[in-house]
């Protein structure tokens, strides 16, 4: 059930000629489980290799060639399913699903039609500040991959690279809970982020190791709601399916199209056809690829040479006790422990390596809200511009630790630290060395400070009588002595000192 605490969002509704329409969606994610070695083969699982050269006998359809089931792999579903709040069936067994690809040499897919491992779960997709879509998953089933069919290398020939056949994939089975392509994108983007923190899939969307295929119907206003108190699903509109989604923007550019052009189509008197479709980025639209299949359309059968799955309850609940603390409640923490906004604490929890990096700042600092600060704006800030991530930082946490130490310490002033921070991310070095031998020590002596203010002011007689019958105009006093005294003196202590010279 959705947290009290959180608001469903409103779907998204499109004005057609003959009234309103709402989208229904829902998606089937491809993961594929992180593991040196594939579902039912010893061979790796390497990106990159040379193509063919990660396969095995069993991989490639070899006459006798047996799968033998990876228990790793099938940890990983377990500890995914876990992390999803979801039933894990003790007992599941496997299906051959046949059909015909170049790129799959078995002529048949081992996957879970009727006993998955995994049965429902949900994710809690978050909208906005008390905006969230409770969505549920309606099962988890391990499954092969299948190869990669190459056609631009040659025109008159196409390649097969099998070195993927075999790998081992989590399809994650939502209802049609979502409601617009905004949350479709931000569906994803949150069951990769849980995937990241269990270290079940890397989420590797440009390698292919996420991938999403988004079935989109539409209906009037009213009638999901109708749908939800029955379960019938004759009252939403036919779904067409769209395979293979590897980018959030083309997701949400290929729900917006294929909503509208099932609305054109209601609407001229023409009836949806279910199929399978393709989004073509270049044009961006939806064209057809193949009529829907069903599921006796790939004559399912339990696969014979697997016997079914068993495990114990005791096996799960070890996987269960080493499971990390996962996005939601590392938010909720960071926000109690550090006192940070709930959107500070999103962006933090974002990525699981970005987490780690500002929990190791925020406890050598000793100051949460000053660490994020510094992480989210300098840091990220600076990382972005080079295109870089968390992991290739040049600035480690200890590093950024240290320059906020010395700003608490009154060492350095807010701009020092600026300056600081440039020189650590260019140079490397301690900054408290570089402070002490470039000679960035922020100014501290009252009497130097006088000094510098009592200059201004005596080289500025016009300006101090404005600044007597408008108070305001003090700041001016403010960064000239700043700026005479190179930014080392400490911006409190100058405010101070001009109020007090100026009379104000």
């Amino acid at each position: 059930m959705l947290d009290l605490a959180y608001e469903s969002p409103k779907p998204k509704v499109i004005s057609g000629a003959t009234g309103d329409w709402e989208l229904v969606i829902g998606m089937e994610i491809h993961a594929q489980v992180s593991s040196q070695a594939k579902l039912f083969s010893g061979a790796s699982t390497r990106f990159g290799a040379e193509p063919n050269a990660n396969v095995a006998f069993v991989d490639a359809g070899m006459p006798g060639m047996l799968p033998v089931v990876n228990e790793y792999c099938i940890a990983q579903a377990v500890r995914t399913g876990l992390g999803l709040k979801a039933q894990i069936n003790l007992r599941s067994a496997f299906d051959r699903k046949n059909y015909f690809y170049p790129d799959l040499p078995q002529g048949y897919q081992i996957s879970q039609l009727y006993h998955p491992l995994v049965g429902e779960g949900e994710v809690l997709v978050e909208m906005g500040p008390g905006i969230a879509r409770l969505v549920r998953v309606e099962r988890i089933h391990v499954e092969q991959d299948a190869g990669k069919s190459i056609h631009d290398m040659d025109p008159n020939m196409s390649f097969v690279d099998l070195n993927r056949t075999g790998v081992a994939l989590m399809e994650i089975v939502s209802r049609p809970d979502l409601r617009g392509p905004e949350e479709a994108a931000a569906y994803v983007t949150k069951l990769r982020q849980i995937l990241r923190y269990l270290g079940t899939c890397d989420g590797n969307m440009q390698n292919g190791n996420l991938r999403a295929d988004v079935n989109v119907s539409v209906c009037r206003p009213g009638q999901y709601e109708k749908y939800q108190e029955t379960q019938d699903f004759s009252h939403l509109g036919t779904r067409c399916e769209i395979k293979n989604m590897n980018s959030m923007r083309f997701i949400q550019a290929a729900i917006e199209y294929e909503a509208r052009r099932q609305i054109a189509i209601v609407e001229d008197g023409g009836e949806v056809i279910q199929e399978t479709r393709l989004f073509d980025p270049d044009k961006g639209e939806t064209r057809s690829m193949r009529s829907k299949e069903e599921a006796h359309d790939y004559r399912y059968f339990p696969c014979p040479d697997l016997l079914p799955l068993e495990i114990e309850q005791a096996w799960v609940d070890d996987i269960a006790a080493s499971l990390p603390e996962l996005p939601d409640a590392k938010k909720a923490r960071f926000m109690g422990d550090f006192g940070l906004t709930d959107y500070d604490a999103s962006v933090l929890t974002a990525d699981v390596a970005n987490a780690a990096y500002f929990e190791a700042v925020a406890a050598e600092a000793g100051d949460g809200k000053l660490a994020a600060n510094w992480v989210i704006n300098e840091l990220f800030g600076r990382l972005k511009k080079d295109a870089a991530g968390i992991t290739e930082s040049p600035v480690s946490s200890a590093q950024l630790a240290a320059i906020i130490k010395l700003i608490r310490a009154g060492d350095i002033s807010g701009k020092i630290a600026k300056d600081l921070f440039e020189i650590v991310y260019t140079e490397g070095g301690d900054p408290a060395q570089i402070v002490e031998a470039r000679g960035m020590k922020q100014v501290t002596d009252t009497g130097a400070i006088e000094a510098a203010v009592d200059e201004i002011i005596a080289a500025n007689p016009a300006q101090v009588e404005k600044a007597k019958q408008n108070p305001k105009l003090a700041g001016w006093f403010v960064g000239q002595v700043m700026k005479a005294t190179g930014g080392k003196a400490n911006p409190a202590a100058v405010n101070a000192i001009v109020i007090q010279k100026l009379g104000l």
